[in-house]
Parts: structure tokens; sequence; C-alpha cells
């Protein structure tokens, strides 16, 4: 049997190398795919059914510290500092295209590392690219200005420069998309970066910088390297007075350990952090359209997204109703290894995961709340498959409600007046996305201005777009990606005066 095991899984990583050219076991310094200075390595598994897939560089601070020396060298002496907006821009579009060429491929690693639907990963792919397109586009509209002067014989100028060496630390529920949302600003700013994905999901990453570097970036201007022991690396990025500025999209937690780590060199910092997203539906609602959105916003990657709804608040008129339509639709949802044709829900992505959400559901059932359907492992589709769940008459002292469960799990709360929910809403140190659903056009200007969050669906749950700031407020973040914001993440404003002139 356990012959058999291990046969299997080298046939799974076979068969993965075999399928697409882009799956790599090295990491990416300067220029060359290398190993761990410690020979390390550490193996990738599909959540679905624990097959090992791959095998990549376990590395350490001194890997790490070769990365950001690199990066620097990069930046400061090569040919990417004097190379023009244009130029960068070309580059990102040449990055572009072998992405889009390269669809299929990345999707299948996609899937198989994070046991996402491969529809699923092949929307992510679009979507991750469509940010090297759009930073592709912005990198030759990072402009300055010359502001009027109060005196005469000056002139106020004032430039964008970029940050520096720049550390990405990115997810595992987005192995693409957040790494080319981060990429594409940093490499448009014309700063240098080390990418350090995480280790549920380095193959995606690798995969990327593979694309990158047959695109043609020089060398040291994208590094990449892979470990499952982060904290020591992080801590690196956070002391080197080399490494300008740190993105992370992560947990709270994370996110706080970085910020308390980086504040002796006053580092700057880009945080994406969790959420607990309130998802309203007002007696005006269309149903139709606010169940779909429902199955969208808290279903898609099973339910491990930043921004998915978490805690559902229905007003009482439409209480029951909605909850028969949603669980109609619940119930037919396909489960299963994300490669089968058709499925709509894979795995949580590890152990860990798998049991918080269990752990969640177990702390709501043992205080009266009521599980309407799921609610229970699916022990006979693997060890990480959680049944699609709803649960309604949370009580606000449940974990459901009171942190962010990320997995499929739907917790309902009924309200009474739009005053009532608004503050339960706002009743949460997070503020990433929020979510409402009414027809009452003055009710949407109100509650959209009143919902303390960075971002707000209306009538709407797919919101993520290249084109618009993402980021939150209160605990869940600082700064925003994508739109020309992001831009703003990492660059430096210099003001130059130009005095004593004579015209």
């Amino acid at each position: 049997m356990l012959y058999c095991k291990s046969f299997c899984q080298k046939l799974n990583l076979h068969r993965l190398r075999s399928i697409s050219s882009l799956v790599q076991t090295k990491a990416f310094i300067d220029g060359n795919w290398v190993k761990a200075q410690n020979n390390e390595e550490f193996e990738v598994f599909n959540p679905a059914n624990g097959a090992v897939i791959g095998s990549v560089p376990n590395m350490d601070p001194k890997d790490a510290n070769q990365a950001v020396h690199a990066a620097k060298k990069a930046f400061e002496l090569s040919e990417w500092s004097k190379m023009t907006a244009k130029e960068r821009s070309s580059l990102l579009k040449k990055w572009y295209y072998l992405i889009e060429k390269n669809a299929d491929e990345l999707a299948s690693i996609m899937s198989a590392e994070s046991g996402k639907p491969i529809n699923e990963a092949r929307g992510e792919v679009t979507y991750g690219n469509a940010f090297v397109e759009w930073f592709a586009e912005e990198a030759r509209r990072i402009c300055g200005e010359v502001v009027p002067s109060p005196t005469k014989d000056r002139e106020i100028i004032v430039l964008k420069q970029p940050l520096g060496v720049a550390a990405l630390i990115t997810p595992w529920n987005f192995p693409m998309a957040m790494i080319t949302r981060k990429a594409g600003a940093a490499l448009a700013a014309g700063c240098t970066i080390i990418i350090k994905p995480a280790e549920d999901t380095p193959l995606t990453a690798l995969a990327l910088v593979k694309l990158a570097e047959q695109a043609g970036f020089p060398n040291g201007v994208i590094n990449i390297i892979t470990t499952n022991k982060a904290a020591p690396i992080g801590e690196l990025f956070c002391k080197s007075p080399d490494v300008k500025g740190i993105s992370f999209t992560g947990s709270t937690e994370v996110g706080k350990w970085l910020f308390r780590n980086s504040s002796d060199g006053i580092k700057r910092l880009s945080l994406e952090l969790g959420g607990n997203a309130p998802f309203i539906v007002f007696n005006s609602a269309n149903l139709e359209i606010a169940v779909n959105a429902a199955l969208s916003c808290k279903f898609r990657n099973c339910g491990q997204t930043c921004i998915s709804a978490n805690r559902f608040f229905l007003q009482e008129e439409i209480h029951d109703k909605f909850i028969n339509l949603l669980k109609q639709r619940v119930e037919t949802l396909k489960i299963g290894e994300g490669s089968e044709p058709g499925v709509q829900i894979g795995p949580l992505i590890n152990t860990m995961q798998f049991n918080k959400v269990n752990a969640f559901v177990e702390d709501a059932r043992l205080k009266n709340a009521n599980i309407i359907s799921g609610g229970k492992p699916l022990t006979n589709l693997g060890n990480l498959f959680y049944s699609p769940t709803i649960i309604t008459d949370v009580p606000v002292n449940a974990k459901l409600y009171t942190e962010e469960v990320f997995g499929p799990v739907v917790s309902i709360v009924k309200f009474k007046t739009e005053e009532e929910v608004i503050n339960a809403a706002n009743n949460s140190n997070r503020g990433l996305a929020g979510y409402f659903f009414s027809e009452n056009i003055q009710q949407v200007f109100r509650v959209a201005k009143l919902l303390e969050v960075g971002m707000v669906g209306v009538n709407e749950a797919l919101i993520s777009a290249a084109e618009a700031p993402f980021g939150g407020v209160k605990e869940s973040g600082i700064g925003r990606e994508g739109c020309h914001h992001g831009i703003d993440e990492y660059v430096e404003i210099k003001y130059v005066c130009m005095g004593n002139l004579k015209y």
C-alpha cells in the first residue's frame, strides 16, 4: 500500500511536469535558477488528493539576503535604473503576452496546487494578467507636477521616483493575481522586486517568473525565493536597510507583526489584510440578483477569499424567501477535485484551514445556531473537503460572526431597520469589503457612504478589477493596489525648488 501511494504521487508529479514546461524546481535569484544554499527542499501537495506535485527549495535568510543584494544591484547599477518608462512598459507587455499564450498551463498548475476548480483557475489567470496589462500602460503615465509658484523667481517641480527594492509577500488563495497586482505596479514604477510566495502554492509563482525571464527582464530585477519558514525571511525584509518597501497580503495578525518589525527603519508598507465582510439584503432588493451574488461572493475558491461575504444580514420581510432560494442553489453545487469537469467547489487548502472551518461551525452549533444545510466534512471526497453550509440565527458571540471563517459557510442574522444593520455591519475592527442589495436609490447612496469599509459592492459581488483601487480601512490594511493608485505604493515624491530664476 505504501509503495502504491508513493508510486501514485510520483506519477502525479510526472504528469504535471509533462503537461507544463513551466513547472520549476528551483528559485530565481539574479537571473539564475538556484537551489537553497542549505540544499533543503519541501514538497508541494495537491489538496484534493494529497499527491506530491513538486518540490522547491526551502530557503532561509541567507538566500533571501542574496536576493536582496541582487535586487539592490539591479536597481542601482544595472540598465534597469537607466530604462525609460516606455522600455519598462514594453517589457511588461511582453510578459503579458507570454502569460496570455501560456494561460492553460498556468491554470493547470494553479488548480493542482491550490485545489481550485479549473474554470476558476483560468479566470484568475485572466484577472491576474489584467494587472500586468494595466501597469504596462500605467508605466508611461507616472507623471510629476509643475506647481504654480508663490514668487516670480521660482519654479516648483514635483517628481515621482521609484522607491527601490520592494519585497512582495503573497498568499495561497490567489497565487497568481496577488503577485501580478503587486509586481506589475512595482516594476512599472521602476522598482526591483523579491517575491516570497506562500508555501502551499509556490509553483504558480515560479511559472510566472519563468515567463518573466523569457520576456527579457534584466538580471536581478525580478527575484523569487521559496520557503516554508516564512518568519525569519519576513524579519530580514523588515530589518534590511536595502529593502525600501514591503507589500503583504495575508492575515491581520501577520500584517501587524510586519508593521511592528518595520518600525525601526520607518519602512514603506502596503498591507492588504483580513476582512469580515457584511452582506446586507434589504426588503427592496432584487432577490435573484442577491442570491446569485451570494453564491459567487461566498463560494468562489471555496470561500477562501479576503473579500468573501462573512456575515449575511437579511431584513425581516425577505429573510425566509432568500434562505429558501439560496438553499436550493447551494444544494446543487458540484464538489470535487478541481480538474474534474463542472466542479464548482474544491477542497480547502490545508489541514489547518479545514480544522478552523470545522471548529467555527461546531462553535456556532454549541451556541444554538441553526444549521439548515451542510455543516459537516465530506470525508468521502477527501481529507480537506467541507460541505457548503448555511447557518441561521447566528449569535453575535459566535466565531462565525466575529472572525473571518475563510470557508464555504454562510452565517445569517435577521434585522429590522437600516440603522440597526449599519451599526451591526460596522461593529468590527475589520473593514475591507462590504456588500448590500437594494433597489431604493436614496438608500443606495446613504448606505454606501455609511459602511466603514474600503470597498462597497452595491447589487454586485464581483467587485475586483485592475482599474479599481483595492484595499481596506481599520485593521484590514493600509494602502491601495490596482488602479493608478497602486503605483503610489512604489514611488517617492520629491520636491525640487528652482530658485533665483530671471524671466
